[in-house]
């Protein structure tokens, strides 16, 4: 009986997942050709280069999954907020990430960004769902 249940739920949340995907790979290309683009043609170190990069990709994806994947008209004043907040999160892992596998134990820094990436995507997505992009009920 569970098992119906959660087939049903992942089956209708299909076309959002979808779309989230969709904004979740066109960023994995952006992010990882900024990050070569800062690294290879400014000499900026990898972890440097992941900190610039951040901000061109948290507007990027807040703005096409707020009102694309999400589709939310709400004012996005708390959203941004708890958008940050997770964007916090992410960012702390990425650079710390970078910096243990590219800096100390030297793994190229694109490997590990796309993998730190595909780690990222399995939490955001629900995050998204029920955290930040949460519709508020009116009574």
């Amino acid at each position: 009986m569970q098992f119906k249940k959660i087939i049903l739920y992942v089956w209708s949340i299909r076309h959002q997942f979808t779309k989230y995907f969709i904004v979740g790979i066109s960023g994995l290309f952006l992010d990882i050709g900024t990050l070569i683009f800062l690294k290879e043609f400014f000499g900026l170190n990898a972890t440097i280069a992941v900190v610039l990069n951040q901000i061109l990709m948290l507007t990027y994806n807040f703005l096409l999954n707020k009102y694309w994947s999400f589709k939310n008209k709400e004012i996005p004043h708390k959203q941004l907020i708890r958008y940050l907040i997770l964007a916090g999160f992410n960012y702390l892992f990425s650079v710390g990430v970078m910096y243990l596998f590219n800096h100390i134990m030297n793994y190229d820094y694109r490997l590990i960004r796309v993998c730190t990436i595909a780690v990222m995507v399995m939490w955001n997505f629900f995050l998204y769902k029920y955290w930040v992009y949460k519709e508020v009920k009116s009574l």
